[in-house]
C-alpha cells in the first residue's frame, strides 16, 4: 500500500469516526443518554453496529469524545511548558485557564442538556471519574519526568510529590466543576448561572501551588 492510499484510508476512517460521534451526540441531546442504543447510533450514522464498536468501545466513550481535551492537555502543559517556566507553575496556569473556560461554558443555558445527562447517568459519572484519574496518572508522570531532570537527592520523594500534586490539583478542579454544575442545574432553564468564579478558581489553585511548594521544601525536592 502506497502513502497516498494509506492517507485516503486514514481520512475515511477519521470521517467515519466523526460522523458516528456527531450522530451519537445529536441523539443524546434529542432524547436522553440512556434512551439511545448503539443500534440507534449506527442507523443514524448509516453504518453497521460493528463499525461503531471499531471506533468506540462504549456509549460513554461516544458521549465524551471531543469534549475532554484536558485529559491529555493538562499533562502536555507540563511537558511542553515554555523555557524558564517551572512544571508546577505550568500546571497551575493551564488549569486556571482551562477551568475558567469550562466553568463559563457549562454555565450557559445551551449546555444544560449535557449537564442533565451527566447528572442522571451513573455510568457517565463513573466514566468521567475514570477520565480524571487517567489525567492524574498522566500529570504525575509528566511532573516526575520534569522534576527528575534536575539533580534530586531522592527519587522516591519526587514520585510522592508528583502524585500528590497531580491529585490535589485535579481533585480541586473537579470540586469546582461539580459545584458549578449544581448551581447551573439549580437555576431555571434559559437562565445563565454563576458558580465558582475566576477569582475563586485562581485563589484555590494558588493556595495549592503554595502548599505543594512547602511540601517540596520539606521533602528536599527542587521544583523549579
Amino acid at each position: 500500500m502506497d502513502a497516498a492510499t494509506g492517507g485516503r484510508r486514514e481520512r475515511r476512517k477519521a470521517q467515519t469516526r466523526a460522523e458516528i460521534r456527531a450522530a451519537a451526540q445529536r441523539l443524546f441531546a434529542e432524547r436522553s443518554f440512556d434512551a439511545v442504543t448503539i443500534a440507534d447510533i449506527a442507523a443514524t450514522a448509516d453504518v453497521a453496529v460493528q463499525t461503531v464498536f471499531n471506533h468506540f468501545d462504549s456509549k460513554e466513550a461516544l458521549f465524551f469524545d471531543g469534549r475532554t481535551p484536558w485529559v491529555e492537555g493538562v499533562a502536555a502543559a507540563v511537558t511542553a511548558r515554555p523555557h524558564g517556566t517551572g512544571p508546577l507553575a505550568a500546571l497551575r496556569s493551564y488549569l486556571e485557564s482551562d477551568l475558567h473556560q469550562l466553568l463559563e461554558q457549562e454555565s450557559q443555558p445551551e449546555h444544560r442538556s449535557y449537564l442533565e445527562a451527566l447528572a442522571h447517568s451513573t455510568s457517565l459519572q463513573e466514566r468521567e471519574r475514570t477520565l480524571v484519574e487517567e489525567a492524574g496518572v498522566r500529570v504525575a508522570a509528566a511532573l516526575a519526568t520534569a522534576l527528575a531532570a534536575a539533580e534530586q537527592p531522592d527519587g522516591a520523594s519526587v514520585d510522592l510529590l508528583s502524585r500528590l500534586a497531580a491529585d490535589l490539583f485535579l481533585v480541586a478542579g473537579r470540586v469546582l466543576v461539580l459545584a458549578n454544575r449544581r448551581q447551573v442545574l439549580g437555576t431555571g432553564r434559559g437562565a445563565a448561572a454563576r458558580g465558582p468564579g475566576h477569582a475563586t478558581t485562581a485563589a484555590t489553585l494558588a493556595m495549592l501551588e503554595d502548599g505543594v511548594r512547602r511540601l517540596a521544601r520539606q521533602l528536599d525536592v527542587r521544583i523549579d
